[in-house]
């Protein structure tokens, strides 16, 4: 995923031509057939290097859509979605925001999934002073600092000093007392910011950083590095990555028979069911940030039934067939939409914005509220560990026990085993 730079966010439409539109109504009842649609407009990378959780986002979203216009609509209208694909490319976003707004003349707008997706759209949409509903950001409002940005993360607030705290935390129960510690991370903004926790967290526990390195996401040979990860001989080793790279250091730190007391972090690519089915057991006891996770304390009312509806669907979208990860939040994402429509009556950006920051919404993946910055007011950073995985078998995740939840304290479903690499 490539950096962008607040000259990027700038270039509102000199983005080249968008491609792959698309509509999606979900299923209208007679009584809002006759009504004009409300219609939601958003980009989101079907193509390229996110396309894995665009896709799946995309499917929870118009699951989302058939669910509400099989209840009658919003306000008595069937809700639309109109949306195209960025290709994974944040020079595409503007020129597709632009043209939601100003051609399409979509009623409101939601994001593309993740930080370098979402960051171009922003001044677009705060120049039309929309409301702005988004999915995994990290610190993108930062900058911004846009009142209308309401960002669906459980990163929250304060990423530097949470953002690693749950891996910290894991790693002071364990025997021998770790410490020591290596950081490695992509040269992309959220890669960097989880890096930047890891450091100053374990800094300040007194914890000696033997190894501080980042790489450019054009990374593709990963063994020299670990062989540099691995002579440190560090206690932890904490990786920030995203997916095509979270492969290849799993894969090189399998071959080079890597071992740690913990080795995980901030990977970004674990959480699907691809990376699950294709490393099968390279992944056993690895801890590892994460969002969601079918155990017993994550059984919120509603998200069995969406997941349900959502594996049905995803082998014929050709997306995450397990849905274990951004998929419950994209279709909160769009919880959070209707209800504030419903509590205020009618399209109005100002009255969502203010309905959004004081209000409490009952999601499928819990209660959520949001901060005076638009982010989640409590952190709620998971750490998971994936235990007992022999192989590549996709229907133990469906189950409680192949991901635990390690952090935070109260979602907490099993012990830490460790080191990473023993076998399951």
């Amino acid at each position: 995923m490539q950096n962008i730079s607040r000259r990027d966010f700038g270039r509102l439409a000199l983005a080249s031509a968008v491609a792959g539109a698309g509509v999606s109504a979900g299923v209208f009842p007679a009584l809002a057939q006759s009504a004009n649609p409300i219609r939601i407009g958003f980009s989101m990378s079907l193509s390229g290097g996110l396309a894995g959780n665009g896709r799946a986002a995309l499917a929870a979203q118009q699951i989302w859509a058939s669910d509400v216009n099989a209840k009658g609509g919003l306000l008595g209208r069937p809700v639309q979605l109109v949306f195209y694909d960025d290709q994974t490319s944040g020079g595409q976003v503007p020129a597709i925001y632009t043209k939601l707004l100003d051609v399409d003349k979509v009623d409101l707008v939601t994001s593309p999934y993740a930080t370098a997706m979402i960051a171009p759209a922003m001044p677009v949409v705060m120049q039309r002073q929309m409301c702005f509903v988004t999915i995994l950001g990290a610190g993108v409002n930062t900058t911004f600092k846009y009142d209308r940005h309401f960002n669906m993360n459980v990163v929250g607030d304060n990423m530097k000093e949470t953002f690693a705290k749950g891996f910290l935390d894991i790693a002071g129960t364990l025997e021998p007392k770790p410490r020591s510690i290596a950081i490695l991370a992509v040269d992309n903004d959220f890669a960097q910011r989880a890096a930047e926790s890891a450091r100053f967290l374990a800094r300040q526990r007194g914890m000696r950083v033997v190894y501080d390195r980042s790489y450019p996401p054009s990374t593709v040979d990963f063994t020299p590095t670990m062989r540099a990860v691995q002579a440190a001989r560090p206690d932890l080793i904490y990786i920030a990555s995203y997916p095509p790279d979270s492969n290849g250091i799993l894969r090189a730190a399998s071959e080079l028979r890597i071992s740690a007391q913990m080795f995980g972090g901030g990977m970004v690519g674990p959480q699907l069911a691809a990376f699950q089915a294709q490393l099968g057991p390279i992944l056993n006891n690895l801890v590892n940030w994460d969002i969601f996770s079918v155990e017993p304390t994550m059984n919120f009312p509603g998200v069995a039934e969406f997941l349900t509806k959502y594996r049905e669907v995803a082998a014929k979208e050709q997306t995450d067939v397990l849905g274990n990860y951004i998929p419950p939040y994209a279709y909160a994402q769009m919880q959070v939409v209707e209800q504030a429509v419903k509590r205020v009556g009618k399209i109005d950006q100002a009255a969502l914005a203010a309905d959004m920051h004081s209000q409490v919404f009952d999601t499928i993946i819990g209660p959520v509220t949001f901060s005076s910055t638009g982010e989640w007011a409590h952190e709620r950073n998971l750490l998971v560990q994936f235990q007992g995985i022999t192989d590549g078998d996709l229907e133990r995740y469906k189950r409680p026990g192949a991901k635990v939840i390690l952090y935070p304290p109260n979602l907490k479903s099993g012990t830490p085993r460790a080191p990473y690499g023993t076998p399951a």
